[in-house]
């Protein structure tokens, strides 16, 4: 049709005597519009339908305190087979139906046939709510959602959409039985022990909606803090990131709960659960605040038993000295010992080793004829705390020390 349309133009240009060279290049400037209009070519391209969503397979619900967490994988691809552009819509639906006296173990939950929307996330902010690939979403029930509905089971569905008509078919529905969790215990303390450190708290007394029932069990959660490390060079080898997750250490009945496998100079954070007990279930409740101790080694090793002093008669040339000894300690972390002596009974002395004795044993060579001392003998552990004194234990050379009685060989 273009052609023609130059044809008609080029016999109307040559009767109106147009100079040659004007109409050449007249013509060659029609000649390529018409040919960038693509005469004979595909017409304006369509625009794709949007693509309907598949179904979620896999949603699934817990209750924590009173939310319930609903997490999911999102689709990648339409009914079709197409991959998805972006992320499609969510819609989220929730209602309330009565528990099952007895429900079948392979019975099929029923599902609305008008579910009710619960909420609707744009596409725009689904990225918000993406953790570790799956979708996470927590539907916070309010005190209404159990007065209204006693004794009743939520049932959850998800559908996902690309536009208003193009909306994928209802997921598989994850049903759970709710009920009031125990509020989140607001008065966790730590006290640091030789042994470890200890926690104590005040059991719940209410729910959102009243008493508080019985609890069955304080879960306990604990994170080890990373040491303060010098940064890493910007452009250099970065060291691995230690997780440090929040991980459960322990249950209790009741508080207090020890924590003995902690290292003394640590960080640590902690945060406790209750479990409330109901007739046919059990419901966790929200976390404590969370407390974070730096336990300390400040506690002293117990003081050492059994010194006695035992005199050593001069031999020749050597003359006569006091021994001392004592029973190990039974604690693992013990440096050594420190000897005291007094020449007055009740009256600690001075030390008489230069350095930490690393065995329970001692030899007083700086003794004077006729004077009694006194010792008592401490324990230091590794960071240096020291004991109290042992019971005292005395001796003495007397002025005319025995001689050797053995005949020289």
């Amino acid at each position: 049709m273009e052609n023609r349309k130059v044809a008609r133009w080029s016999q109307r240009a040559q009767r109106s005597r147009v100079p040659a060279s004007i109409f050449h290049f007249l013509f060659s400037i029609f000649a390529s519009i018409a040919l960038l209009a693509g005469c004979g070519a595909p017409g304006e391209p369509v625009e794709r339908k949007a693509p309907t969503p598949t179904a979620i397979p896999d949603l699934a619900a817990t209750q924590q305190g009173d939310n319930v967490i609903l997490t999911f994988t999102l689709p990648k691809e339409s009914i079709e087979g197409r991959e998805l552009k972006q992320p499609p819509a969510i819609e989220i639906f929730r209602d309330f139906q009565k528990n099952p006296a007895s429900p079948a173990p392979t019975s099929v939950p029923a599902v609305p046939a008008n579910p009710t929307l619960l909420v609707t996330i744009p596409s725009a902010m689904v990225a918000q709510f993406d953790t570790r690939r799956q979708i996470r979403y927590e539907d916070a029930l309010k005190p209404e959602d159990f007065t209204q509905h006693p004794d009743t089971q939520a049932v959850y569905i998800v559908r996902t959409r690309t536009s208003p008509k193009k909306v994928s078919a209802n997921s598989n529905a994850a049903i759970l039985q709710v009920a009031p969790s125990p509020e989140p215990i607001a008065d966790l303390k730590a006290e640091i022990t030789h042994q470890g450190v200890v926690l104590t708290w005040t059991p719940p007394q209410e729910t959102a909606v009243g008493p508080a029932p019985p609890i069955a069990s304080y879960r306990i959660f604990r994170r080890e803090m990373p040491q303060a490390t010098a940064p890493a060079p910007a452009n250099g080898p970065q060291p691995p990131r230690s997780p440090n997750s929040t991980v459960l250490i322990g249950e209790s009945v009741a508080p207090p709960f020890r924590d003995i496998q902690i290292q003394f100079g640590k960080t640590y954070r902690y945060s406790v659960r209750s479990v409330a007990q109901y007739p046919d279930l059990q419901i966790e409740s929200l976390d404590s605040p969370v407390i974070e101790v730096t336990p300390l080694d400040t506690f002293p090793p117990t003081a050492p038993q059994g010194l006695v002093v035992v005199l050593v008669p001069a031999q020749g040339s050597a003359p006569a000295y006091l021994d001392l000894s004592w029973s190990i300690s039974a604690e693992n972390d013990i440096a050594g010992y420190n000897i005291y002596r007094s020449e007055q009974e009740g009256v600690a002395g001075q030390k008489q080793d230069p350095e930490l004795l690393r065995t329970p044993a001692f030899r007083d060579m700086n003794v004077v004829p006729g004077h009694r001392y006194f010792y008592t003998v401490t324990a230091v552990d590794r960071v240096g705390n020291e004991s109290t004194a042992s019971a005292a234990a005395s001796g003495e050379v007397p002025v005319e020390a025995p001689a050797d009685s053995q005949p020289n060989q």
